[in-house]
């Protein structure tokens, strides 16, 4: 009676969730498909959107030493329809971004004569060859994309990455949850019994192989006692995410320069140098990381100045935000492709890599901060935040929020419900996305 009753509660809990997916269709898609529309329903199969009905499909990988006029000879063609083939694909696919280990595919008719050759880009891009007709036409394809929603929640014992992966779920879910709360979250200093809960959007294609994390569609992160919320909610044509109040969660500046590495040294007015064998200010935080490590500018600005200092910053970089703020980077190793001084930078944009570079014992970021030109520690700074949600907005905030915050629970005590049943079923994680 009791397993009976469970199985009840369960059932309400999915049927409640499908409700609140229908009803909400009007505020944003049920489910998304990204690249070319499928194919009206007929009894014919379909690879890279040929009817490969009465055809053989034979996949191959790209091996060492291999070109595309190697591939296309081994396929049987002759030097003159090689040329020509090549001229084609080259206008969508140039021959020099043939990678080793990707595939490609010879479709061939029943007397075996090549009608398409279709080459791998990426995991959901192709470049298709059609042989069929009198002459030689080449298109771009793309495989549909399916987003399942999915829900995770965890504590942290050691670091946010060890606490994602005990749940199951994909590394990169961490760096994607960092990047949605690094203006409240210093993820140098989450603290043991901090914990998160979300839900998220994962491309599929084939409904079966996964592709990446597409977004965070709702997020609970509490970290020292605190929750903070993140809502997704769309203003002025831009996803971005609010707290429970409407205010944005982005900020002027990010917490961190780099991400999820040790702090080494901290703002001093009296440091011991281990170089220099005495102390002195120093009027920065030291972030030690391996060489190569990317190196983020915290906020929109101007790169004013770029160069090598001997005895001292080596390599570093300087970027003015505003008539208050400016930072500086110092130790790197080289510089990002395109950064030069009197180059405009994003928020979030790389700028550089970490190194050892000028008067340091070992690789690592000498980061600062200035304000009104007067130093000032990087891990105490305010920074004001984002526009919050317009007054006109509020009402439709307030219900994306309560839809948000219902499908977490649900989610929550959905998966609780099946753990103890010991089995979870695919209709948990095959919830329509944006639902």
């Amino acid at each position: 009676m009791y397993k009976t009753n469970r199985r009840k509660t369960i059932q309400s809990i999915i049927y409640s969730l499908l409700i609140v997916a229908v009803v909400s269709c009007g505020l944003k898609k049920e489910e998304q498909q990204v690249g070319q529309t499928g194919q009206e329903e007929t009894s014919c199969v379909y690879e890279y959107g040929i009817c490969v009905d009465s055809l053989d499909v034979t996949h191959y990988e790209i091996g060492r030493g291999e070109y595309l006029a190697t591939i296309l000879s081994n396929l049987g063609f002759e030097a003159n329809k090689r040329e020509k083939i090549i001229d084609a694909v080259s206008s969508i696919y140039p021959p020099s971004r043939l990678q080793v280990g990707n595939s490609y595919a010879a479709i061939t008719d029943s007397t075996a004569a090549v009608k398409y050759v279709v080459f791998e880009k990426s995991r959901t891009d192709y470049a298709v060859v059609d042989l069929s007709g009198d002459t030689i036409s080449v298109y771009d394809y793309t495989k549909p994309v399916t987003l399942k929603r999915e829900y995770a929640e965890g504590t942290i014992t050691s670091s946010l990455w060890n606490a994602i992966m005990d749940t199951g779920a994909p590394a990169l879910l961490a760096l994607k949850l960092s990047d949605v709360y690094a203006w409240q979250v210093d993820f140098f200093d989450v603290k043991k019994g901090d914990s998160f809960r979300l839900m998220y959007d994962v491309a599929y294609i084939d409904d079966t192989t996964r592709v990446g994390i597409s977004s965070i569609e709702g997020a609970v992160f509490t970290h020292q006692g605190k929750k903070f919320r993140a809502i997704p909610f769309q203003q002025d044509s831009i996803m971005e995410f609010f707290d429970e109040e409407g205010n944005s969660l982005r900020k002027a500046f990010l917490k961190n320069p780099l991400d999820f590495f040790r702090i080494t040294s901290k703002f001093s007015n009296s440091r011991y140098h281990p170089i220099l064998k005495r102390s002195r200010p120093h009027h920065g935080v030291d972030y030690a990381a391996p060489v190569g490590t990317p190196v983020k500018t915290i906020g929109d600005g101007v790169v004013i100045e770029k160069g090598f200092q001997r005895g001292g910053a080596g390599n570093f970089l300087k970027v003015k935000h505003n008539a208050t703020y400016t930072t500086t980077y110092m130790h790197l190793s080289r510089f990002a492709k395109g950064i030069e001084k009197g180059s405009r930078v994003k928020q979030g944009d790389v700028i550089a890599y970490v190194g050892s570079t000028g008067l340091s014992t070992g690789p690592h970021l000498d980061f600062r901060v200035h304000k009104n030109n007067q130093p000032v520690n990087p891990l105490t700074i305010e920074s004001p935040p984002y526009l919050p949600v317009k007054p006109e907005l509020r009402d439709s905030f307030m219900l994306v929020q309560d839809r948000v915050m219902f499908q977490l629970d649900s989610l929550r005590m959905a998966g609780q419900l099946f753990a103890e049943e010991e089995q979870v079923p695919d209709s948990l994680t095959l919830i329509p996305s944006h639902s």
